[in-house]
């Protein structure tokens, strides 16, 4: 299958090499721009499991907020942050001296100064904004934030400057399309609204760009390349290569950075292992995932935990538009039924399946029974991983306003940089499964009702609009690929 009219020739890459050879590039990253509540200034680390303790946590580089005194000191008022933790064996040297000419860094030094002005201000009244009709600003509540102003600025900051290049390399279906409905909702909607949205965000001038997103759908490599049963993901990692040596010969902004500020997003199972076509892509580019899994490659500090959302129809179930007033009394403990996929599921069902009528646990849904109603009906809704780490129950959960009971490992939870988990969702360690009723009883009235409240506040995270609004999960998405930029300076 051609990915394009003009591949162009082995010629035209050798002199790419050279010309890459003899430039000297200095890529800074300047890592953990994130908003946490732990610390005086803003600025740490997010837990994964909600335990406190050290090896269930997963780390992310504390940083050191430069004041204006200090980065005038060291001759460089363009950084904003400076992280004092890297996780790479080499650090890369830090050029001191922005480029004057470069504008793009230095709007990005100046979005950078904002944000971690907006981070010292603890004040979080400021942060409690409602949101009008006209859209101009935003904030419902702070308890759902780890820090509501850095926030708030940032996303002012990625509305006033962030510029995306499409690449228009690469033909239909496996590029520049994807999935719309079912279980893959979320790569074909970004991908589709991307191509065709009227959304700020896209530029035509590739220069004007900060990232670049190869608009490549994973999902459909396997639907058209895969050989069904035969586990064999060699073609899949064979075309990634290829459109990225096809985009690194045509232009020139993948060979400037190694790929650091390009991007790719995809919600199979498999796309983690049809990046490895390419090391650079691998290692260094943004990989926006659904199966974001950090025992398998997924990187926090530079990788994206994408949403996965089960539209059937592409649609949203019409119970969960509207779930039923917070007052109204719901019968139920807790709420699963889903197939025995993965070990954890295995654990669950061996615990609950049919042994208390409190905990409604089924592996197969009963015929007389509705699945959406019995989350509506349930103040808890499980959400186990499967064989992979994403589940579409903790999206569902939200809609319905049944508090999400984690049940994982290793999964970094969607927009943790930005949003505390802890504020609309439980995390049950793996191990504390059979006592997964006392821990659910255990939870008070008032908690629950505060949890409830913060999952009517971070609903609008999780909906995908046609066409997008403010604040919804394609603009949530752009945003953690936008975190992910500001922490990458390019001199």
């Amino acid at each position: 299958m051609s990915m394009t009219k003009n591949s162009g020739g082995g010629s035209t890459l050798s002199i790419v090499i050279s010309v890459v050879l003899a430039t000297s590039v200095a890529i800074i990253f300047v890592l953990g721009i994130l908003f946490s509540d732990d610390g005086a200034n803003g600025f740490g680390s997010f837990n994964n499991s909600g335990s406190d303790e050290a090896d269930h946590q997963l780390k992310i580089p504390m940083v050191e907020l430069v004041t204006t005194a200090a980065a005038r000191a060291r001759n460089d008022e363009s950084i904003a942050v400076l992280s004092s933790e890297f996780s790479s064996k080499s650090k890369p040297t830090v050029k001191r001296r922005a480029n004057k000419n470069n504008k793009k860094e230095q709007g990005l030094a100046k979005s950078r100064a904002a944000i971690r002005k907006a981070a010292s201000n603890r004040n979080l009244s400021s942060a409690i904004i409602n949101i009008n009709n006209n859209g101009s600003s935003i904030l419902s509540s702070s308890t759902i934030y780890r820090n509501p102003t850095a926030f708030f600025q940032s996303y002012k900051e990625m509305e006033k400057r962030f510029k995306v290049y499409v690449y228009e390399e690469g033909e239909l279906p496996i590029v520049h399309d994807g999935p719309c409905k079912d279980i893959y909702t979320s790569e074909g909607r970004f991908i589709h609204e991307m191509e065709h949205g009227n959304n700020r965000f896209r530029t035509s001038n590739p220069r004007a760009a900060h990232v670049y997103f190869m608009p490549f759908s994973v999902t459909w490599m396997v639907k058209y390349l895969y050989t069904p049963d035969t586990y064999n993901l060699t073609p899949l990692k064979q075309f990634v290569s290829d459109y990225v040596k096809l985009i690194s010969i045509k232009h020139p902004f993948w060979n400037t950075t190694q790929g650091a500020d390009h991007f790719m997003l995809s919600c199979h199972d498999w796309a983690p292992h049809a990046s490895r076509g390419n090391s650079f892509l691998y290692n260094t580019s943004i990989r926006v995932l659904c199966n974001a899994n950090s025992s398998e490659g997924f990187n926090p500090q530079r990788d994206v935990s994408l949403p996965e959302i089960h539209l059937y129809g592409g649609n949203v179930n019409p119970k969960l538009i509207s779930p039923p007033p917070s007052n109204l009394s719901r019968p139920y403990l807790a709420f699963f039924a889903g197939g025995l996929h993965g070990p954890i599921r295995s654990i669950l069902l061996q615990h609950w399946k049919g042994r208390d009528s409190d905990l409604r646990i089924y592996e197969y849904l009963p015929k007389d029974q509705d699945y959406y109603n019995s989350m509506l009906w349930s103040k808890f809704c499980l959400c186990p991983s499967g064989y992979e780490v994403a589940s579409p129950r903790i999206v569902e959960a939200v809609y319905a306003e049944c508090i999400p009971v984690i049940l994982s490992d290793h999964y970094v939870l969607p927009f943790s940089d930005v949003l505390k988990w802890e504020a609309f969702s439980i995390q049950v360690d793996i191990s504390e499964i059979p006592r997964l009723k006392e821990i659910l009883l255990g939870v008070s009235e008032d908690k629950y009702l505060m949890l409830k409240e913060g999952l009517r506040a971070v609903r609008k995270h999780f909906v995908l609009n046609q066409p997008v609004k403010k604040f919804d999960m394609f603009h949530m998405i752009l945003h953690s690929v936008w975190l992910r930029r500001l922490n990458l300076r390019v001199g």
